[in-house]
């Protein structure tokens, strides 16, 4: 039996999303701006920010440090020592209170989750920790195994009470996981930290999520590249350019280990208990808030490309393009609008026939 899974470090050499051009950007004609650049850790992802404007200090990362390490203490469930995982722990016992920034993301991923019928779990922990994927010792795990963690994923367990922001999970066993939305809050926090000390140019990645912040010096268009979900980083399908806006995806090849030839992906199905199989290798979400970037990518994701753009086409100011193992591409029509094909192998597609 062979396994092969991917690790942290080879995560960071396999980024969703290519950034192009930033290292050019001039606030003149004759004058180069380099960025100033600082990485972080949080949510098992390496996050790199990158301030294009001048007067950026050390202080200005080491509250961003401090913006991560809350975020981390009050929603990462692997931290012993966190908001959510003291909720797990009193899973079937007694509601939890929490932070306003807790129960606003909670509240936020139920909303999701309703919305995507369970395509977004915010209750699919017992799933993720049984499959472990994206850490070693990752395996397929045996049925039964499987339908004991299928019975304590229902996110209408999930008990939320606004005014005492409290959360209560209706069963024992239960488990919370914000790993599919917390790091989009993260990115949006970073932003607003950011622009309320008055910088206006900036690139916040982590590890695939990534907002534009404002526009590039000599106010000119973000370029970003969307990565070929089989080639290795640096190889776009494609460009798009964007002002201030965010650009999440959500794809097979993120994070995954290979057991006895069979690809198996981080992406799980609260409804068969394995990894998503819809022959789709990459959603990309384009909108303006990172936290809903995060959201929708696993939602709409799930959904598929039919219900998926049915989704999307709701939505203001949101657009999508879904990559398929085939090598085509569905658009939503803003995004094809943006979009900037330089890869001759994929085929772009215009309907929802297949």
């Amino acid at each position: 039996m062979m396994k092969r899974t991917m690790t942290p470090l080879l995560l960071l050499l396999a980024f969703v999303i290519i950034l192009t051009g930033c290292g050019d950007s001039k606030q003149s004609s004759s004058v180069k701006v380099e960025p100033v650049s600082k990485s972080f850790y949080v949510f098992d992802t390496i996050v790199q920010v990158k301030v294009y404007d001048g007067g950026t200090t050390e202080q200005n990362f080491t509250d961003i440090k401090q913006i991560l390490d809350t975020i981390e203490i009050q929603m990462n469930r692997s931290n012993d020592n966190s908001e959510i995982a003291d909720v797990n722990r009193n899973a079937g016992i007694q509601p939890v209170q929490v932070s306003d920034e807790t129960f606003m993301v909670v509240s936020k991923a139920l909303d999701y989750s309703e919305r995507s019928k369970g395509g977004f779990n915010l209750a699919i922990g017992p799933l993720v920790s049984l499959w472990n994927i994206g850490h070693e010792g990752a395996h397929v795990p045996s049925a039964d195994q499987i339908e004991e963690a299928m019975k304590v994923i229902d996110y209408e367990d999930v008990i939320l009470n606004s005014d005492k922001k409290e959360i209560y999970l209706n069963e024992q066993g239960m488990s919370i996981d914000l790993g599919a939305i917390a790091k989009g809050y993260a990115a949006d926090r970073i932003v607003e930290y950011l622009q309320d000390k008055g910088f206006k140019s900036a690139i916040i990645d982590l590890g695939g999520n990534v907002f534009a912040m404002g526009k590039k010096p000599g106010d000119q268009l973000w370029t970003i590249g969307i990565q070929d979900p089989n080639e290795a980083r640096g190889n776009p399908i494609g460009n798009i350019h964007v002002d201030n806006q965010t650009i999440v995806t959500s794809g097979i090849y993120e994070r995954f280990f290979v057991e006895d030839g069979k690809h198996y992906h981080h992406l799980l199905d609260s409804k068969t208990g394995f990894p998503i199989d819809n022959n789709l290798s990459s959603l990309t979400i384009l909108t303006d808030k990172s936290i809903d970037a995060d959201g929708l990518s696993t939602s709409v994701y799930a959904l598929g490309i039919e219900e998926g753009l049915k989704f999307i086409e709701n939505l203001d100011n949101t657009e999508a393009l879904f990559i398929t193992k085939d090598k085509k591409l569905y658009a939503s029509p803003g995004f094809l609008e943006l979009l900037e094909k330089t890869n001759d192998e994929y085929t772009l597609v215009t309907s929802t026939e297949k």
